[in-house]
């Protein structure tokens, strides 16, 4: 029998687990959550999305809920720095131009340099802070030094945006810290990750910074990737709550090159690890000949349809941020987060690189029609644009008008899919989750319900029946294994 320090063998597993007690009881809190922030543990599973493209023949190479909508979170600076580097491109800002800090600001939410109100930075500085940093207060900052309020300058991204072809993408602030309006896909962040290359070759470079000194600090840049992974040359990092942690990457090496995305990692070291196994495994085959794509450019705006969806107003506690180095976003809800899968049939899609990927990662080709999806902080997402193919046709002139249907009895708890702009899609929902919604919707009725909200009228697509919120949360569970978005609410 061993002895350790005049214990007996059997008297190890004690020791060790009271050590085990000693280190939570005396770990700071901040301590607690930075490992759990990093860790990924609690059961922590944001909606995952992925896609890398060949930068040369705009050929997709792995592609995983790529027409999913996800929240950016700090990504969105890399629009914000988009269009700061047209005004240096136009010569309406130098690199040493000052930015003037509002008191706006300065009272954003970290991560954020911290500088005073009425201050000023460069414009050099400010592109340091967001690409390393990623600092809130400068990204409004920039908003507001070049469209004088940073809703202004938001409306601005969504233009540019649409302009490049990022056709489900909507701003609605300049730094990515939570809004529901804030929607982008993981094709879309490829499209933009295209073009600011294509666009400023000269500034791209500053994606590539490892550390920028400001005022006797220090700061390292939140990509961890840049330096450890052959070929990473930038560019971008994000986190928030709802979104997981996310990741733009480029990546050459010889005559390749790449762009991925990342979104909704449960961790830091998950996101990396999953976004080193894409680049290991797609730039060794990606086309090495003479560029064969047009360069990533933008055209006139379109007007498109818009995809809406709503869901129960939460309670937000914003405790930080809009990246992964500092402290998280909280949300109190009754509400769900954004579909991992789109509605309709699942079809395998991985693609080369998928080894190693986690099982929320489940590969689902897109539905013929957007998905339905409730928009977290109970906004419509009424600007999102997106195509819907299906349409709901009225019958022929000769055909019998169908019975009107009988009034449904809304009961105490009811189930919702989303809303719609058109009644007739909302019904097409709901009759296609009846279908495959199995023995848990036999004794619910399918409704709709008309509401409007800011000039935008609406149709709830909801399934009455439920007098407990059990009931109702179970049949939602299985709803969303076959697929689909909903969420249980009191009526």
């Amino acid at each position: 029998m061993r002895c350790v320090h005049g214990q007996s063998g059997p008297a190890l597993p004690a020791v060790l687990a009271a050590a085990a007690v000693l280190t939570a009881l005396t770990a700071s809190p901040a301590e607690a959550r930075r490992r759990a922030h990093h860790g990924g543990g609690g059961g922590y599973n944001p909606p995952y999305a992925a896609m890398v493209v060949d930068a040369k023949t705009g050929r997709v190479m792995h592609a995983v809920n790529e027409d999913a909508l996800r929240h950016p979170a700090s990504i969105t600076k890399v629009m914000t720095l988009y269009l700061l580097f047209e005004q240096l491109e136009r010569g309406k800002m130098d690199l040493d131009t000052p930015l003037t800090v509002s008191a706006n600001a300065a009272r954003q939410p970290p991560s954020k340099l911290g500088v005073r109100p009425g201050s000023t930075v460069t414009v050099e500085e400010a592109i340091k802070a967001l690409v390393t940093k990623s600092a809130n207060d400068i990204a409004c900052a920039i908003g507001e030094n070049i469209a004088g309020s940073e809703p202004a300058f938001a409306e601005m991204m969504t233009r540019k945006a649409h302009a490049l072809g990022m056709s489900r993408t909507h701003y609605a602030n300049a730094s990515g810290l939570p809004d529901s309006d804030q929607i982008t896909t993981a094709r879309d962040l490829t499209i933009l990750a295209r073009a600011v290359q294509d666009r400023f070759p000269k500034y791209y470079r500053y994606f590539q910074t490892r550390s920028f000194a400001f005022k006797g600090r220090v700061i390292g840049n939140h990509n961890h990737l840049l330096g450890r992974v052959e070929g990473v040359d930038g560019i971008k990092t994000g986190y928030t709550r709802d979104s997981g942690f996310n990741l733009m990457t480029s990546a050459r090496t010889g005559d390749r090159h790449i762009v991925a995305v990342v979104l909704g990692g449960k961790s830091v070291a998950s996101r990396d690890n999953i976004m080193a196994k894409l680049v290991q495994a797609n730039l060794p085959v990606a086309y090495a000949g003479a560029r064969t794509s047009a360069p990533v450019v933008e055209v006139a705006e379109r007007p498109r349809p818009a995809v809406v969806a709503e869901r129960p107003v939460a309670t937000r506690t914003l405790v930080a941020s809009a990246d992964e180095d500092d402290a998280v976003e909280t949300t109190n809800s009754t509400g769900q987060p954004l579909d991992i899968a789109p509605r309709g049939g699942a079809t395998p899609k991985w693609r080369a690189g998928a080894a190693g990927m986690p099982a929320s990662a489940q590969a689902y080709a897109p539905a013929a029609a957007a998905p339905a999806f409730p928009a977290p902080g109970g906004k419509y997402a009424s600007r999102l644009p997106a195509s819907e193919p299906g349409e709901v046709r009225a019958p022929a002139p000769r055909e019998a008008a169908a019975p009107a249907p009988k009034p449904v009895t809304v009961s105490p708890w009811v189930i919702q899919l989303g809303a719609m702009d058109d009644e007739g899609k909302a019904k097409s929902m709901l009759a296609e989750a009846r279908q495959r919604g199995g023995g848990a919707l036999g004794k619910a009725a399918p409704f709709t319900e008309k509401v409007t909200h800011g000039g935008t009228t609406l149709y709830r697509a909801r399934f009455s029946g439920f007098s407990e919120a059990e009931a109702a949360q179970d049949a939602c569970r299985a709803l969303k294994r076959n697929g689909f978005t909903c969420f249980a609410t009191r009526s």
